[in-house]
């Protein structure tokens, strides 16, 4: 593919109207969120008062109503179309911002963690209306677009909420990106409403709804068995990111005692790697295949986890990090459930009327097993060693990826 095709492509991409407005609106979230959020497990800690077990168990919680909203949130996607979901979905994400805003202690914060958790319901019925909205051959072009888009903000935002950080504490700094993200939020459920074209155009009616759910249970019980390998694969991946998902920043402030601002830069610089090489990642993925991709995303990021106990000051946690970011941008989701590879390859199995529900199922699989991980991080993180999560962290993620290359089979594709 020449220069001159993979700009038509990108264009032909961006032009959909579902992909750019999806795509604008988690960029608008993400540049506040990615203000705050690489500082918020230090501000609980500091000024909420909590525990590393403590900041552990929000995370759970968070991941339990994952567990709890995801395969409802994708059954219903499948029933009454992906528009009317993700609209509901978006206008819950409200509630999660403002709680945390007023918290008085860290206790508050788990009923902000709670309603966040509810509004993953319409997470699957994003990823299924990115592959309606594209023909199989331009799925991972489309996924690698979206995902570039959505993680610009954390090339400019992290450096930016370091700075504010810095100068101003935590407490002021915090507050004040999460009362913007409130205001964006409700943005965000206006122009979802105004401008997302529908993709499910036959839909089950309510007298049917029974029946569908039966249906929905003999799907899940007959998934193909590259999809039951990518859900082990899945389960291992969210067990191994959420043993080390919450106390990664907080081992690079107090362990390799970096500043708020040179944390906000390494951010910065592995979102921007994230966004340049995402596109191409997903366009590699329609050209060569997934597998190739997927494997390599797979390999590069416990591999990282594990040099993390070795960093010992900033330019070592920069080269760790930018590492990593080049690992998530291959598309292959790490060590988290989705990505633009892996997201194309289960929409490459998996028919239209359906993907909502698969989407909802490995989502809620994996949050299964994964909600354990946070609070046994901190455990490992308090009673034996800081570097112990990472450890483990690292030997998961191998395991997984090993399992996929040998378990899963990448269909024919259109050409």
């Amino acid at each position: 593919m020449n220069i001159k095709e993979s700009f038509n492509l990108i264009k032909d991409v961006l032009s959909n109207r579902n992909i750019l407005s999806i795509s604008l609106t988690t960029s608008l979230w993400s540049l506040i969120q990615m203000g705050w959020n690489p500082f918020w497990p230090k501000y609980m800690k500091d000024y909420l008062g909590a525990t590393a077990i403590g900041i552990g168990l929000v995370s759970s919680i968070t991941t339990a109503e994952n567990m709890i909203f995801q395969l409802p949130g994708g059954i219903l996607a499948d029933r009454y179309g992906r528009k009317r979901i993700i609209v509901w979905g978006t206008l819950l994400r409200v509630f999660s911002p403002l709680i945390y805003l007023l918290a008085p202690s860290w206790e508050w914060v788990i009923l902000g963690a709670v309603f966040n958790g509810m509004a993953s319901l319409y997470m699957p019925a994003f990823t299924s209306i990115v592959a309606d909205s594209m023909p199989e051959r331009r799925r991972g072009t489309g996924y690698g677009a979206y995902s570039m888009i959505t993680s610009l903000p954390q090339a400019f935002s992290p450096i930016i909420g370091g700075v504010v950080m810095d100068r101003y504490g935590y407490v002021e700094g915090v507050k004040t990106f999460l009362s913007i993200q409130i205001a964006v939020c409700l943005l965000m459920v206006y122009i979802r409403w105004r401008y997302t074209e529908e993709t499910l155009k036959t839909r089950v009616t309510s007298r049917g709804s029974g029946r569908s759910l039966r249906l929905d249970a003999q799907v899940m019980r007959g998934f193909p068995s590259s999809i039951k390998v990518m859900m082990i694969v899945s389960v291992l991946g969210s067990v191994s990111i959420r043993l080390v998902m919450d106390f990664t920043n907080l081992y690079a402030l107090e362990v390799v005692k970096i500043t708020n601002t040179q944390l906000g830069l390494v951010q910065s610089l592995v979102g921007l790697i994230s966004s340049v090489l995402a596109l191409p990642g997903g366009m590699l993925s329609d050209r060569y295949g997934r597998k190739g991709n997927i494997m390599l995303s797979r390999l590069t990021t416990p591999i990282t986890q594990w040099l993390m106990t070795v960093a010992f000051n900033f330019e070592s946690y920069l080269a760790i990090r930018s590492l990593n970011g080049v690992g998530l941008a291959l598309g292959g989701g790490g060590m988290y459930t989705g990505g633009p590879s892996w997201n194309a390859l289960i929409a490459d199995i998996v028919p239209q009327e359906k993907r909502g529900t698969v989407f909802g199922a490995m989502s809620t699989i994996t949050a299964i097993f994964g909600a354990p991980s946070s609070i046994i991080g901190g455990w490992l993180w308090d009673t034996i060693s800081r570097q112990a999560p990472f450890h483990l962290s690292g030997i998961l993620g191998l395991i997984g990826a090993i399992i996929f290359w040998i378990g899963v089979k990448e269909p024919r594709r259109e050409v």
